[in-house]
């Protein structure tokens, strides 16, 4: 794959966002600082990358619980993130949603949802939106395996199906639902294939591998904006910490500590790094400014959320829609 050297360095310079931005959540939880529940992506960053770098800023994605490698990846900023994490009026959602909520749709993110396979429904409404208006959007349609299961799953890929949807599911399985593991809830290994029941394609992917996702994600968004329908991409990952922050030595009564350090050793910020340096589009003094100046950013956004009023008891009645 020929990409531009800017665009390597941006699909890098996302990724490192999204892994600087989560751990320091688990700093800023770990104080107090953080109200509610915060399901992190540390170790998922290829998957939200790799596909949001095909999509324009008009297209829509829908996101799910783990959203926050998402809405980074499709643009969102990160003060207005982390400001609504603090629960603060300055936030995305004004302080209402916290981080299972964030949601901006004049860059077509419609939302992080706190309901496994909520986003399922809500991205085939707009992908039918979109087919209606007659634009060229497409919708990616972020969520786990445990969803896969869900009604939601089986009812939105058979809708799509049948009206020839411009849809892409990106099923990221990191192989456990909450503490259950895919073993013990599904009987197949490959979710993708799933999609032959509705008649469109399946394909598995390696979810660390970021160019893997970007070229066979790129491939079903072009299909999908040509009319020719939905595609269901699986991409195998892994969650470093546990399902939520809080969960008892990061997930360890459901799983090894031996399982997860093999997975941190195929750390796809890692890989992607080494495949640059060896092609020589990047360099080790380069990353280490970016991982500098990401982390500025991200200080700043801190700053941000730290200055920002919370909202007036009267603001609960502001923004309601029923």
């Amino acid at each position: 794959m020929n990409l531009p050297a800017n665009q390597l360095i941006e699909i890098y310079r996302k990724m490192v966002t999204i892994r600087l931005f989560e751990e320091k959540i688990i700093d800023l939880y770990a104080r107090g600082l953080v109200p509610g529940l915060a399901h992190l992506y540390v170790g998922e960053e290829a998957i939200a990358v790799g596909v949001c770098a095909n999509l324009r800023e008009e297209d829509y994605i829908t996101s799910t619980h783990r959203g926050h490698g998402h809405v980074i990846a499709k643009g969102a900023e990160l003060k207005y993130m982390m400001a609504e994490l603090f629960g603060k009026k300055t936030g995305y959602c004004k302080g209402k949603g916290g981080s299972m909520h964030i949601a901006d749709v004049a860059i077509g993110i419609l939302g992080a949802n706190g309901i496994a396979g909520g986003g399922i429904p809500i991205a085939v409404g707009a992908a039918l939106s979109a087919k209606i208006r007659k634009t060229d959007q497409v919708t990616a349609c972020f969520f786990g395996d445990g969803s896969s299961n869900n009604g939601t799953f089986h009812e939105g890929l058979n809708f799509a199906a049948v009206h020839r949807l411009p849809l892409v599911f990106v099923c990221e399985n990191n192989g456990y639902g909450i503490s259950v593991s895919q073993k013990q809830h599904q009987t197949i290994q490959d979710i993708s294939i799933r999609a032959a029941a509705y008649n469109m394609p399946g394909i598995t992917v390696d979810g660390n591998d970021v160019l893997a996702v970007y070229e066979a994600s790129g491939k079903a968004i072009q299909r999908a904006r040509a009319g020719e329908g939905p595609t269901l991409v699986e991409c195998k990952t892994y969650r470093w910490r546990g399902h939520h922050e809080g969960d008892p030595n990061q997930g360890k009564r459901y799983r090894t500590m031996e399982e997860i350090q093999e997975w941190v050793k195929k750390c796809p910020i890692r890989r992607f790094e080494d495949k640059l340096v060896s092609k020589k589009t990047l360099n080790k003094l380069k990353a280490k400014k970016i991982w500098e100046e990401v982390e500025k950013e991200i200080d700043g956004a801190v700053e941000f959320a730290n200055q920002s009023p919370f909202p007036e008891p009267q603001d609960i009645y502001e923004d309601v829609y029923a």
